[in-house]
């Protein structure tokens, strides 16, 4: 019998990999991000109104859950005596109704007395619209502290407050728990924040930059990968863009976003646009001041941050603790959906000036240093554009080919790296093939099928 030729399968093979390496991205690339994309992988968890009655989260997994108005949920923690452990929540509103500013979520671990180890909230303050927002909570082990040292059992307790003109409707919760990696040198390091740092923003460039087109993922799971540069997106009133930023030990993150001005109207709209900043574990950094919008040119900027130091975690400002790892730091950039009323539901160009500054250090951890690092192959990610899924697809796919074909590791590298090209300009020529101010059908949706205008039945907000 005949033997198939190695090189067409390998062809055939690569061929597929690219159909399927550009598919998944094409809503993505098309502004249909509205929908909150939950990560594939998430369990489904009950929070428990009982303590004694709480579902265990185990360290690197990712949840689902929910949470009404007024209730106080609890999940319970096993940890060992020498870990820190860290667990985020992510609160999505799953309509498209009023919040008021204090509305949000309160997220605080707890030993088996009840005593707190750490607390935050997140809230929708003066943005007044429903989107989705981010705290964390952690338990630290510290040899200058006597609270929530011990290994046992702990709670992480949720709690959602709603004001009584607020939309009753659910919200769906996702939760991640991750422990933070041992020291090379437990105790060898500084045990106060530095008290000096660069807090000066970077000059402007002397000449204009580049711009390059980078469509904005829909949730910390599919977030845009950028690095320092100018790019362009669109933004819908009421969606919210995904992005993220590797940022290495000893490294400044600065962040613009700039709405261009827009030929429908020069309505005044205040909270138009909000930006918010979280770190590798998800827990939340700062906030840009809400931006207003009249129809003309704006912009907001974070404020200047320190230098991603482990020992910035000792300071009294949560925005400077929370720079204590190196990894993906996540930006996200939400359009208030009142400004359909004034400007329709055309999307508005949408301009972030990202800088990255300062040379990168050694990690003081020791071991596998998991998502508190910056690899080359998260650098990678950021120079083309690529989000996480899109990455594991085409290195996943690629695995697939390697096997099947069993062809010549020189080949292999050759068909490899046109497929990384292909994936790292696919959402350019995606973007330019799309209709300027267009937004598809919104897409995603929970796995229980609810309808709702970040994960469930297609709606607008």
């Amino acid at each position: 019998m005949r033997q198939p030729n190695r090189g067409r399968v390998a062809l055939a093979a690569v061929a597929a990999m690219c159909a399927a390496a550009v598919l998944p991205g094409q809503a993505h690339a098309q502004g249909e991000g509205a929908a909150y994309t939950f990560e594939p992988g998430a369990k489904k968890v009950s929070g428990a109104e009982i303590s004694t009655e709480a579902s265990a989260l185990t360290p690197g997994s990712v949840y689902r859950s929910s949470i009404e108005p007024g209730e106080k949920l609890y999940y319970r923690l096993d940890l060992d005596a020498r870990t820190n452990a860290y667990v985020s929540v992510v609160a999505v509103p799953r309509d498209g109704g009023q919040v008021a500013y204090g509305d949000g979520i309160s997220v605080s671990i707890r030993d088996s007395t009840d005593r707190q180890c750490s607390q935050e909230d997140a809230r929708f303050r003066s943005a007044e619209f429903p989107r989705p927002i981010a705290a964390y909570a952690h338990r630290i082990v510290a040899a200058n502290s006597s609270t929530c040292q011990e290994a046992g059992t702990y709670n992480v307790l949720i709690e959602r407050e709603s004001k009584a003109t607020s939309s009753p409707g659910a919200w769906d919760l996702e939760l991640r728990h991750v422990s933070e990696p041992q020291l090379k040198t437990p105790g060898s390091l500084p045990t106060r924040a530095p008290e000096d740092w660069p807090s000066a923003s970077p000059e402007p460039p002397t000449a204009a930059p580049q711009k390059q087109k980078r469509s904005g993922g829909s949730s910390y799971y599919d977030a845009t990968s950028l690095d320092t540069g100018e790019w362009t997106d669109d933004i819908a009133p009421g969606q919210t863009r995904f992005y993220r930023v590797p940022v290495d030990w000893g490294q400044q993150i600065f962040a613009t976003a700039a709405l261009s001005n827009s030929t429908a109207s020069d309505e005044y709209v205040g909270n138009a646009l909000a930006m918010s900043l979280d770190n590798p574990a998800q827990g939340h950094v700062d906030d840009a001041l809400p931006l207003s919008y009249a129809g003309k040119p704006a912009s907001v900027s974070l404020d200047p941050l320190p230098p991603v130091a482990y020992e910035n975690r000792y300071d009294f400002s949560d925005s400077v603790s929370a720079m204590r790892f190196a990894g993906w730091y996540y930006l996200s950039v939400s359009l208030s959906p009142k400004i359909a009323n004034s400007y329709g539901d055309t999307a508005i160009p949408l301009t972030l000036r990202i800088d990255v500054e300062g040379p990168a250090g050694k990690t003081p951890y020791t071991g596998d240093t998991g998502i508190f690092s910056v690899t080359q192959d998260d650098k990678d990610m950021a120079r083309n554009g690529l989000s996480g899924p899109e990455a594991a697809a085409g290195s996943d796919t690629l695995r697939m080919v390697v096997g099947v074909t069993g062809i010549g590791v020189g080949t292999v590298l050759v068909l490899g790296l046109g497929v990384w090209t292909l994936l790292a300009r696919r959402r350019v020529a995606t973007a330019a093939a799309a209709p300027t101010g267009t937004h598809g059908p919104l897409t995603g949706g929970p796995a229980d099928g609810g309808g709702t205008p970040y994960g469930g039945s297609p709606q607008a907000w």
